[in-house]
């Protein structure tokens, strides 16, 4: 979506020379960069080296805009001096000018860049088509982040109602050879899942197998470590 987003925000300005659109979620409490790299698309290839100089910096029209949640604009690079490893990339790239727009949506920023080649390119109603398409983007980001969050709490849920049967009885079967209560089978379950680098639920499924066979061994005794 991040790549039709980019062509469709170009599409928007004819004067841009390209466009680059990224998307971060909130990281702390403060919108920013969850990722030392957060996804983003180019419409051209050149551009790529823009993006990445301004993660490596952390500095930048994108993480200026994901910070403050406000449109950061170079009328003239060749005056700027916010940013001076984006200038320098900027310039070096051929680029006078760029404006980022960014679209915050609960707890997810996207952005996007459109670059000129000359100062000043973007005129008022070609920055509000561009604002129109960056914030349907990030609607539509925002439903599918979502729906991809509910399938997998609901994943999540289907598994843990799978296994707690096969974990209960695992329980009670460590609860018959070692003499001990529910909470004292479960925690020694736990602890020789996390010693032994295994699954809680393969190691339920182990116990169960086996009817604790030789397990009474490979536990400790209740009551102890």
């Amino acid at each position: 979506m991040l790549v039709t987003l980019a062509e469709r925000a170009a599409a928007c300005a004819p004067a841009a020379c390209g466009a680059v659109t990224t998307l971060s979620y909130e990281e702390g409490g403060e919108p920013g960069p969850a990722e030392a790299e957060p996804p983003s698309a180019v419409t051209h290839p050149d551009l790529a080296a823009l993006v990445d100089v301004q993660w490596e910096e952390g500095e930048g029209p994108i993480p200026t805009a994901i910070r403050t949640g406000e449109p950061a604009v170079a009328e003239d690079l060749l005056g700027e001096e916010r940013w001076p490893a984006y200038r320098t990339a900027a310039l070096a790239a051929g680029l006078r000018s760029s404006t980022t727009l960014p679209f915050r949506r609960d707890g997810m920023t996207v952005t996007v860049t459109l670059c000129g080649f000359r100062p000043g390119f973007l005129d008022e109603q070609t920055r509000t088509a561009a604002t129109l398409v960056g914030d349907l983007a990030a609607q539509a980001l925002l439903r599918d982040h979502q729906w991809k969050q509910a399938r997998t709490e609901a994943e999540q849920l289907d598994n843990a109602l799978r296994s707690r049967p096969v974990v209960d009885q695992a329980c009670g079967i460590l609860m018959h050879i070692l003499g001990c209560d529910a909470d004292a089978a479960f925690a020694l379950l736990r602890r020789r899942s996390q010693r032994t680098n295994t699954r809680l639920l393969d190691l339920a499924h182990e116990v169960v197998r086996t009817r604790g066979r030789g397990f009474d061994a490979a536990f400790p005794a209740a009551g102890t470590r």
